[in-house]
């Protein structure tokens, strides 16, 4: 119960129902907030504590200063949490073991359950194994069991275990698109209280659900986790900015065109860390389905979130997608009560400005490596020209090959290279050369869950067939939804069939080629390719177009809306003008542009309008938990706590709590610590995460060979991110990662000062000759240590190494809250010193005095003293970054899920 300083708590009727709610008006200045600010300040009123929460955060916020620094810090606490597959899995491994330590100390482990809505799709582990035929999507689906099934059967054990917690089973949709259409609220209700409904989520595009008005953005797992079990996120107060929308879309314009003119115009600005909020009288003609593909793009233009408030389009798109007319009226009754319906007329203050008219938006397409690299559709083929050098070698020359750099190389006088390659196959003989498209997926919930774009590609597919056009026969096609909702209505509409004899027949309800699960080309496709080295190209509807992201053996990926995807494998080629060269000849012998098949924008609205209706989700939706039969017969612990198979390699028992007693020990100075690794600056959480693939000649291979898997069935980092005996052999193993304490070395590698001299070997295999003899670890760092990403193993990999304290000169704030969460101290150095100044080599054995005293509070500093090889000390004082009083009681507890387990056991 809020202490509620402000008396902001009343009582709002909505028909014949009553909710408590806090309104935002009690506080001066809540006027002038910008819509984002407005749901953080009714966050920040309903979860005042008077410590972690207290009425000078809400006051700050309310007096938030647009044009100032952000400096304030907030604690943030999420209505729900949203999960997928990959990032999930660690989240329940935690809750499973939680379980089990509730019981060791005498505890009900019925009791251990999410504290806030947890819900989980399992959306990224299809891959197109198998596409082109009417069976592709039944086949596809039996080779993601086969390849998953440890990790389906712990999930499924999960869903009937835990309450709160949710599992959407696989074949069903992609994890944001399934959460705009159904598990979204954007009110929440709750033990009688109505409040935003704001989301955090294990995947970076959650802010797709900014498009409905619900504000939230992707975390790590540890934040997640924090969240499930009902504590708070540190943030600071951020700036916002404001993009004003004018006018409308043209004829010809998708909303893909919309999102990359919008990508490219707010990397150029930059927003990094920024909330982006759109406003102004061009909201309203924004389709909920534009603005949902808007906000999922968040963080390819870097912002936290991308946000529309709510308004009649969002009511509109709650009664088509189902949502009660209860629930619909609450929503606009309490967004008008709390003065966060949107107002064309007002502008709120804003710490910087950017304005877009939607009529000078024009077709165009982002590539070869980067999602802001937009190209106008006219200039496609020149551009191509042009970056292709950079991947290719020339007679004329040798120029840069894969990976390109971001230096434009050209070919001269613009030519382009040629390396044709034969290629016999049986649907013919044919030729593959550079810049042909080998890939063609309309993929990924940011363009399929907008229907315009959806009917759009089928229609103009539907017109090529007509026209007597086919696919060209190297293009890899695919067809993978966000929903079944979208195969609903194009079967509906007739369009089905258009699309399935072009090839682009369903593969699969999932991410696939988006995350790089395009699966293997066609064996004489991969020879061509090889053989001639070719910069072939990979076309999708995606969000990431990253170099090596696709497919491997794909050097240029441009994302493009779904139709021009489907038109781009009608050409085969990127060397090719859509505008205004032929795609091909038609039944008359006669050529066919794309302009003569691209469908009316009116008569793709009608399409739409007549065949997609709120029944379909009440449909599709209505047993969106259940799963189909093999789901359901897999067999499963039916116990509160997990029967732990000692054979699996994907989800193993994690060890945060073994040995814990019910009340957490003093904690107490750090003595005779070894530095595991000294490390420059910006470090980030992929240099110290797990990822990609397992090499066969590292710790986490040699770990997996010894539990009988041959090195074919290794698998990635991510699928085996619930066994920690993988992930913790893989933390600070990146192979660009630079340990100074092993200078000349790229990887995991540091010196092993247990053994005479400190010979160099691998980082894990020397922390665990440091945990046999019992010597605590320490981490020296530069500037902004943890930053990108926020990885919950990059914190947790850490802990399980030893480390019991990190000292850096700056953090990326996340990181930093991580690190606590774990149990690990951050500590930074004095204002103007680093290790370089203190002339540290890490050779030193490190104390850490005063440690002790956080028992009773938070000391602003310790006193660190390195001793070198020769006796020489060096001393100097080390700030705490325990910057809030939660902060330290997750420290004393040894970390946020002891924290939460101590509190289970004592309630």
């Amino acid at each position: 119960m809020s202490t509620d300083s402000f008396g902001a708590r009343e009582t709002l009727r909505v028909g014949d129902d009553e909710y408590d709610i806090y309104r935002i008006d009690k506080v001066d200045g809540h006027d002038r907030l910008p819509y984002s600010l407005k749901v953080l300040l009714e966050n920040l009123l309903r979860n005042e504590d008077g410590a972690n929460i207290t009425a000078d955060h809400i006051r700050a916020l309310g007096a938030w200063d647009a044009a100032a620094k952000p400096s304030t810090e907030i604690q943030f606490t999420p209505a729900r949490v949203i999960m997928q597959d990959f990032t999930g899995v660690p989240c329940v491994v935690d809750l499973a073991t939680m379980r089990e330590a509730v019981r060791d100390l005498g505890g009900d482990p019925a009791k251990v359950n999410p504290l806030a809505p947890a819900e989980l799709v399992i959306d990224h582990s299809v891959i197109v194994d198998y596409f082109g035929h009417p069976d592709s999507f039944k086949r596809n689906v039996e080779r993601e069991y086969q390849r998953n099934r440890e990790r389906y059967q712990f999930l499924r054990w999960g869903q009937t275990a835990f309450d709160e917690f949710k599992v959407v089973p696989p074949g069903t949709g992609i994890v944001h698109q399934v959460n705009i259409e159904h598990l979204a609220r954007v009110v929440m209700v709750r033990d009688g209280a109505a409040y935003p409904d704001t989301c955090v989520g294990t995947d970076s595009h959650t802010t797709m659900e900014n498009g409905i008005g619900v504000l939230g953005w992707g975390v790590g797992g540890i934040e997640a986790e924090a969240a499930m079990l009902g504590q708070p996120i540190s943030m600071l107060i951020p700036r916002v900015l404001g993009f004003k929308l004018t006018g409308d879309l043209p004829a010809g314009a998708t909303a893909t065109d919309l999102v990359l003119t919008i990508t490219e115009t707010l990397r150029e600005h930059g927003v990094v860390g920024k909330f982006v909020e759109f406003y102004g009288d061009g909201v309203a003609s924004v389709p909920v389905a534009d603005r949902a593909t808007l906000g999922n793009m968040s963080p390819e233009f870097g912002s936290t979130c991308a946000i529309f408030p709510i308004d009649e389009r969002t009511i509109e798109y709650l009664r088509l997608t189902g949502r009660s007319e209860e629930q619909i009226s609450l929503v606009e009754t309490y967004a008008k009560t709390q003065g966060i319906w949107h107002d064309p007329s007002r502008e709120a203050a804003y710490s910087e400005y950017l304005e877009l008219d939607l009529s000078t938006v024009v077709p165009s397409i982002a590539g070869p490596k980067r999602p802001q690299d937009r190209i106008k559709l006219d200039e496609a083929d020149y551009r191509w020209r042009r970056d292709v050098a950079n991947y290719v070698t020339t007679d004329e020359g040798s120029v840069e090959s894969f990976p390109a750099s971001d230096s434009p190389a050209e070919t001269p006088n613009g030519a382009r290279p040629h390396n044709p390659q034969p290629v016999k196959s049986e649907t013919g003989d044919f030729e593959v050369d550079h810049g042909a498209v080998v890939i063609a997926a309309i993929t990924s919930c940011t363009n399929t869950s907008n229907p315009y774009v959806m009917v759009g590609a089928a229609m103009l597919a539907k017109n090529a067939v007509e026209a007597g056009l086919d696919v060209k026969p190297w293009v890899k096609t695919s067809l993978a939804p966000g929903s079944q909702v979208v195969t609903g209505y194009l079967q509906r509409a007739g369009l089905t069939s258009y699309l399935d004899k072009l090839g682009f027949n369903l593969v699969g309800y999932g991410c696939t080629t988006c995350i790089g699960n395009s699966g293997p080309l066609p064996d004489e496709i991969s020879r061509a390719v090889h053989d001639g080295d070719l910069a072939v190209t990979s076309v999708l509807s995606g969000n990431r177009n990253f170099e090596g992201r696709i497919n491997p053996e794909v050097k240029m990926n441009y994302l493009a809306s779904p139709p021009l995807v489907v038109a781009y494998a009608l050409a085969g080629t990127m060397d090719l003008n859509l505008t205004t060269d032929p795609l091909g000849k038609g039944h008359d012998g006669r050529d066919v542009y794309m302009r003569d098949i691209w469908p009316d924008q009116e008569d793709i609205r009608s399409v739409v309008d007549s065949n997609i209706g709120r029944e379909m989700f009440l449909e599709e939706y209505a047993s969106v938990f259940e799963g189909d039969d093999t789901w359901k017969s897999l067999p499963i612990p039916t116990g509160d706590t997990f029967e732990w198979d000692d054979a699996s390699t994907y989800a193993r028992k994690a060890p945060y709590f073994d040995g814990m007693p019910a009340r957490p020990a003093p904690v107490e100075d750090v003595q005779g610590a070894r530095v595991l690794a000294k490390l420059g600056d910006s470090v980030t959480t992929d240099h110290i995460s797990p990822a990609g693939a397992i090499k066969a000649d590292s710790p986490a291979g040699d770990y997996l060979k010894s539990q009988g898997v041959g090195p074919a069935d290794f698998n990635s980092y991510g699928s085996r991110r619930g066994n920690h005996e993988v992930m913790v052999r893989g933390t600070f193993a990146n192979i660009r990662l630079r340990n100074q304490l092993a200078p000349g070395t790229e990887g995991g590698w540091t010196r092993d000062f247990t053994r005479p001299d400190g010979p160099v070997t691998t980082i894990y295999d020397a922390a665990q000759h440091y945990a046999a003899e019992g010597t605590p670890l320490v981490v020296l760092a530069g500037t902004e240590y943890g930053t990108g990403s926020s990885r919950d193993w990059a914190a947790k990999g850490t802990r399980l190494l030893g480390v019991k304290a990190v000292i850096a000169e700056s953090y990326e704030r996340i990181h930093r809250s991580n690190l606590i969460g774990m149990g690990v101290l951050p500590l930074q150095f004095p204002e103007g010193e680093s290790h370089q100044s203190l002339a540290l080599t890490g050779e030193e054995t490190i104390s850490i005095s005063g440690i002790a005293a956080i028992n009773d509070g938070i000391p602003e500093t310790v006193s660190v003293t390195a001793t070198a090889p020769d006796g020489t000390e060096t001393a100097f004082q080390a700030v705490v970054r325990l910057d809030t009083p939660g902060e330290a009681e997750y420290y004393r507890n040894g970390g946020i899920l002891q924290y939460v387990l101590r509190g289970l056991l004592a309630d």
